[in-house]
């Protein structure tokens, strides 16, 4: 997501709990073009590839949320989605030739075998994400599935997979291809069961349509069902809240997200920009704290800021579908890709215009541009580190500090004892004693995450996103 304003290093509390977003670090605004495109084979020469993931990345939906700044555009001319799957398969090609023959010249191997294994190279969970991969038809859909089992390798029966949808998508036959090449997770993006909620989110949908579409969800026997919600919406009240979340439990769903509402530039909600609104962040706030109650209270266990899972929720590996772990494979024109040392995708853009060159472009390419990485950001020890702090903090089980110590040579407070000083001198970390192994938020530093995230990006990172022209 688009990054907002940050806190400065050193200053007290944010003026502002709800500063960005942070489910990527670096975000892709700090990403820039690589002069030597380096090839993708050399890239991963030196990379595990026994537990990659993947990713593909279906970048159209049927209408864009007020929002959304996600890389999507709205709708597709006749023949796009074909282009676009045929370039899909083209860069699929690429990749996986680059990752065997990374694979053979780092072991002169043929691999370990087990589920998704081939030429040294196994997938552990896969992802189909955008924009809204159910916009394809079924036809498509079994397609895409083709490229990720056929082109990639990855057995797509034998990891967790875990799909985006919308309720306008979410039709029988694309529920049946998704179950029976066997998706573990369909995320629906709901936001809310109030029309006029939805409405004032330009997300135009009602409330019997999106009821519809999570019974046909459920007859398709998808194990886990995720619902989004959003609060902080314009009329949006505690009782029109609470009435959504039973209205989203009512349906047993194995998780629940709940968003805060940011507006961001050049998103259809564009509005509010010119200020602090702390009255917009004390219903945000507010909201948060409710649902979270709410949710608990209904046997529900909090992962992070956003993610509550059902207590009995099948589990979805080791990773749980997390697209932010090294040994990510992103397949599309918004997907990226991480290596040690290298993040990379494609260029970036939010506004339509913008994306729309981008996606012709994507699909105008010959197989071997998808051997090189052209756009990315290189990953120092210092990133590294902010990085791995970043993930496991924002979590509700929080960082192993051992695990940190092991891989990076000290412990936390050696490389961020100020940052970490902060937080504590705030209430936002849990005092479990001296010699605890587990650096963790208390509740209150998990409802400020949106703050946390942000203080922990690195000056250089900092300078890259804000020197980002905006597109």
């Amino acid at each position: 997501m688009t990054a907002t304003a940050t806190a400065t290093p050193g200053t007290a509390t944010p003026a502002s709990p709800y500063q960005s977003y942070v489910y990527a670090y670096p975000h892709k605004t700090a990403y820039r073009p690589l002069p030597d495109r380096p090839p993708l084979r050399t890239l991963w020469a030196d990379e595990p590839k026994d537990a990659l993931s993947l990713y593909l990345h279906v970048p159209f939906c049927e209408v864009r949320c007020g929002f959304c700044n996600l890389f999507t555009r709205i709708g597709a001319p006749d023949g796009l989605t074909t282009a676009y799957l045929d370039a899909l398969d083209r860069q699929a090609s690429a990749v996986r030739e680059a990752l065997e023959s990374s694979a053979d010249s780092a072991d002169g191997q043929d691999g370990a075998g087990g589920a998704g294994a081939r030429g040294g190279v196994r997938f552990a969970t896969a992802a189909f994400g955008g924009g809204t991969p159910t916009f394809l038809t079924a036809a498509e859909l079994t397609r895409l599935c083709d490229i990720a089992e056929h082109r990639m390798g990855a057995d797509l029966r034998s990891v967790p997979l875990s799909v985006e949808a919308s309720p306008a998508t979410a039709t029988a036959d694309r529920l049946a291809v998704l179950a029976e090449r066997g998706a573990t997770r369909l995320s629906l993006g709901v936001q809310s069961f109030v029309d006029s909620e939805a409405r004032a989110a330009v997300r135009p949908q009602r409330r019997a349509d999106v009821e519809a579409a999570l019974a046909r969800v459920r007859e398709a026997r998808v194990p886990v069902l995720n619902i989004d919600l959003i609060y902080g919406i314009d009329g949006q009240t505690d009782a029109t809240w609470l009435h959504s979340l039973d209205a989203a439990l009512a349906w047993r769903p194995e998780e629940l997200y709940l968003y805060p509402l940011y507006v961001r530039p050049l998103t259809g909600l564009d509005r509010r920009r010119g200020g602090p609104d702390p009255a917009w962040d004390a219903q945000r706030l507010r909201l948060y704290r409710l649902g979270r109650d709410h949710l608990l209270a209904h046997g529900y266990t909090q992962q992070s800021m956003r993610m509550f899972r059902r207590a009995d929720a099948p589990p979805q590996g080791a990773d749980d579908y997390a697209c932010q772990t090294d040994g990510m494979i992103g397949l599309g024109c918004g997907a990226r890709s991480y290596t040690a040392g290298l993040h990379y995708s494609f260029d970036y853009a939010v506004g339509m215009h913008e994306i729309r060159g981008i996606i012709d472009d994507y699909v105008s390419r010959p197989a071997a541009d998808f051997a090189r990485a052209e756009h990315g950001r290189r990953m120092t020890a210092d990133e590294a580190r902010r990085r791995h702090l970043l993930q496991s903090l924002l979590q509700a089980e929080g960082l192993d500090a051992d695990d940190y110590r092991a891989r990076f040579g000290a412990g936390p407070a050696d490389h961020f004892g100020p940052e970490l000083d902060r937080f504590a001198e705030r209430g936002w970390l849990a005092d479990d004693g001296p010699g605890s192994p587990r650096l963790r938020l208390t509740p209150e530093g998990l409802a400020h995450s949106d703050a946390i995230g942000p203080e922990l990006f690195s000056p250089a990172v900092r300078a890259a996103m804000a020197s980002y022209e905006r597109k």
